[in-house]
């Protein structure tokens, strides 16, 4: 984990062939959130581009290095202390023998936060 308990996981589970269901718990006390945003605190994206990477590397259990991003929407803010629960959907596919795609759906209650693609190489 790059930033140390910044969130844990409460379950993590395979739903089908290559789709897998991940519900975390952020810490909201950690020190992220008193510099983004000191009074309103917000979830950085570039965390929670981290905490996907951290959940396929535990999926396919490798370590992986990002090779590109598509499709990346940041659709809405999310304040650890209003909604600390998040649910992520990916969709982890081996495209070739080094190379993983993975689709990404981030929700907290019924709202979706965060979308994107992308690969990753096996390292």
């Amino acid at each position: 984990m790059l930033l140390k308990d910044f969130y844990t996981i409460s379950s993590l589970e395979n739903t089908a062939d290559s789709k897998y269901l991940a519900t975390i718990l952020i810490n909201e006390e950690h020190e992220v959130f008193k510099g983004h945003f000191p009074g309103n605190p917000i979830m950085p994206g570039v965390c929670m581009m981290q905490i996907i990477k951290e959940l396929t590397e535990q999926i396919t259990e490798s370590p992986l290095f990002m090779q590109s991003l598509s499709n990346v929407k940041f659709m809405a803010l999310i304040n650890p202390f209003n909604t600390p629960e998040l649910r992520l959907e990916l969709d982890v596919a081996t495209i070739e023998d080094n190379l993983v795609k993975v689709k990404n759906i981030t929700c907290f209650n019924e709202t979706v936060a965060l979308k994107l693609s992308c690969v990753y190489k096996k390292v």
